[in-house]
Parts: structure tokens; C-alpha cells; sequence
């Protein structure tokens, strides 16, 4: 058994003329913090808003990064004039939230939002009150979801899924030790730990396939599986963490390790370059041949897969992958708000499928910085 020593996110005809219309000029307009900049776009004159957490670093940071990008080619297609607001904090959020809907919101066309936190709940709730269409990116406030067009968000299940899948895809077997690095104590971690154990009981499906009975883990093989508690989705934690684990050698024989974000991933690495873990312990480690798995796309960690870093690593191991969880997913977002504008269909319920990233097809997918 495991020794645990743990400190513990346009209407009209824009379905076709998008991609037409991308030859046009035209720029994105960015709102920092408080306050708008960039040039109008010429179209209808209504305006579409996406309000995001402020493009500083991180996931987080680069979901307005991307929110840039399709930004600009909604303005290049003329129809409609798209503005990017970015907030520091929810209480700049709501501030800014209200502004807007104390304006004049015929020229309202929609809004995408990725709430803050939490207490955006009355806020968003104001927006659906107004009668504007809008979209929830990313986190999803359950009381107000159903006034949403849609809740576009990634399937933190599936990351669990997907890295029990690829356990299980390299030998793991009922009742082998397994090391999960969670994130904190909210929805998102339990939804990932949910998602690994489900696919290991034969209760959650994993890229159209499940479990082979044989495999399938019991109440008892579930014991094996112990968890950091809350790391705060920091790296540094993450290496302390683990290099304070392999302080006992009995820890070094694990060889699964379930990391529910890159950060944390890019933590185990980095300890395992460092001074910090004894010889004895790192030989007794790689001498196991470890899978560890991360989610998000970090491009540090892409970097990794790529065979651009810690090659003397990845050499001693068994192997390293990364699920899905983009921040380019606003881009999807605001193009469900398009869609539904332009009256097709979208999914109100949108969850986008995650998918597995190794060194064999890391050119397939997007990562940030």
C-alpha cells in the first residue's frame, strides 16, 4: 500500500459568410480591466461582449489570448462589432456587467461569459433577465444554467476517464498503487477523480469504449488509489509534495501517477530533475517505468511530448500524456452564440470531448502558454 506523507473557459448570414468574409479588414476590440480599446468594426452596429478573467498567464490568462482570435474574425466579417472585456476580479466583473445592460441594449446582440466565480450568479441572472442572449463558458453556475443559450464547458470527467483509459492501455491492473495530484476542493477535482474511478469500475466510457470486464477494479481495488488533497493547481506544491513522498522509498514503487492538471504534471518533472529526491529513491523510481498524466495543454509539458525538453527523463520512464482540457474552447463559445444568433441549434448542455495527447500526435493539438 501507498505510505502517504502529504502536506496537504453574429447573425445573419455569418453560417457561410465567415469564412468568406475573413479576407475583409477589419481588428478585435480588447477592453483591459475597466476599460475599451481598438478600433469599430463596420457591420449591424449591434455588439456582441466576451468577458473573461484578465490575459495574464496560464489557463486562465489564455482563454482571452484565444478569445482574441476569433474575436478578430467576427469583426473581419462585418456583420457584427465583437468586443473583449477583461476583468482582474469578480467585483470588476459585475461592475462591468452592469454597464453594459445600463446602456442601450438593443444594441445588444449577445454576451459569452466566463464567470469569475460564483457570486457572477445574480449578475448573470441579470443578463438572461434583460432578455440578451448569452453563453457560460467554463464555469457553469448550476442555478442559472437553464436561462443560458448554451453552457459550453471541457468534460472534467473525461480527463479522469481518459487517464484511467491510458493507465490501463499501458498494464495497469485491479489493485496496482495509483498517486492522484488533485487540483483543490471544488467541483472540477471531483469530477476528475469521479471520471478515473468510473472508468475503472466499467461505469464511464472513455472514447466511445469501456473497460474490459477483466480489468474492472472493485470497491477493495479502489482502496489503492491515494489522493494529495488540495495543491492549488501549483507546481512548486506539487514538488514539494512529491519529492516529501519518495522521502519514503516505499512511495518510489507507484507507478501510476495521476496528475488532474499539466502544472502539476510539469511539478513531478521538475522534482525529478532536481536535488530534492535521494539517488536511491529516483533509481528505485524509474526502475518501476512510471506513467504520469496531466490535462490541460500547457505548451511546457507539449514541449515535453514534443522531444524539445526532459528527454534524459522521458527516457527512464514508462511514458507521459496530457488530456485536453483548452483554453480555446471560448472560441467555440462564442461561436455557439453565433450559431444560435444566426438560428441554428446548439447544445445548451455543451460539453466538449477531451481526447489523449502523446508524443505521436502532440502536432494535432493546440497548447498555450
Amino acid at each position: 500500500m501507498i505510505q502517504l506523507n502529504r502536506r496537504t473557459f453574429l447573425v445573419g448570414a455569418m453560417g457561410t459568410s465567415l469564412a468568406t468574409a475573413l479576407a475583409a479588414c477589419g481588428s478585435s476590440k480588447t477592453a483591459d480591466s475597466g476599460s475599451s480599446a481598438g478600433s469599430s468594426a463596420t457591420g449591424s452596429g449591434k455588439h456582441i461582449y466576451v468577458l473573461t478573467p484578465s490575459e495574464d498567464h496560464g489557463w486562465t490568462g489564455s482563454v482571452a489570448t484565444f478569445a482574441k482570435a476569433k474575436i478578430e474574425e467576427v469583426n473581419k466579417a462585418g456583420t457584427y462589432e465583437a468586443e473583449l472585456i477583461t476583468s482582474d476580479n469578480a467585483a470588476d466583473q459585475i461592475k462591468r456587467v452592469e454597464d453594459i445592460l445600463a446602456g442601450d441594449t438593443s444594441k445588444i446582440a449577445g454576451i459569452v461569459i466566463q464567470p469569475m466565480d460564483d457570486t457572477l450568479q445574480a449578475t448573470v441572472q441579470s443578463i438572461a433577465d434583460a432578455k440578451i442572449p448569452y453563453v457560460a463558458f467554463d464555469r457553469i453556475i448550476d442555478a442559472v444554467a437553464s436561462t443560458a443559450v448554451s453552457n459550453v464547458k471541457g468534460d472534467n470527467q473525461g480527463i479522469g476517464a481518459g487517464s484511467a483509459a491510458w493507465f490501463v492501455e499501458n498494464g495497469l491492473k485491479p489493485g496496482d498503487d495509483v498517486y492522484v495530484f488533485e487540483g483543490d476542493t471544488s467541483s472540477v477535482t471531483t469530477l476528475r477523480n469521479e471520471g478515473f474511478t468510473k472508468y475503472l469500475t466499467g461505469d464511464l466510457d472513455f472514447d466511445g469504449a469501456s473497460i474490459d470486464s477483466a480489468a474492472k477494479w472493485s470497491e477493495d481495488d479502489l482502496k489503492h488509489i491515494a489522493k494529495s488533497g488540495a495543491t492549488n493547481w501549483s507546481r512548486s506544491d506539487t514538488k514539494a509534495d512529491f519529492e516529501s513522498l519518495l522521502g519514503d522509498e516505499a512511495n518510489a514503487k507507484i507507478k501510476w501517477w495521476y496528475c488532474e492538471d499539466d502544472e502539476l504534471a510539469m511539478g513531478i518533472l521538475e522534482a525529478l530533475n532536481g536535488g530534492g529526491i535521494s539517488d536511491s529513491a529516483k533509481k528505485t523510481f524509474f526502475e518501476q517505468k512510471p506513467f504520469i498524466t496531466g490535462c490541460g495543454g500547457l505548451d511546457e509539458l507539449y514541449e515535453v511530448l514534443r522531444g524539445n525538453s526532459y528527454q534524459d527523463i522521458v527516457a527512464k520512464i514508462g511514458g507521459l500524456m496530457s488530456v485536453t482540457y483548452s483554453p480555446s474552447m471560448i472560441q467555440t463559445a462564442i461561436q455557439d452564440l453565433i450559431d444560435s444568433l444566426d438560428g441554428k441549434d446548439v447544445e445548451q448542455d455543451h460539453v466538449i470531448e477531451c481526447h489523449n495527447v502523446t508524443a505521436e500526435n502532440v502536432a494535432d493539438f493546440k497548447s498555450f502558454k
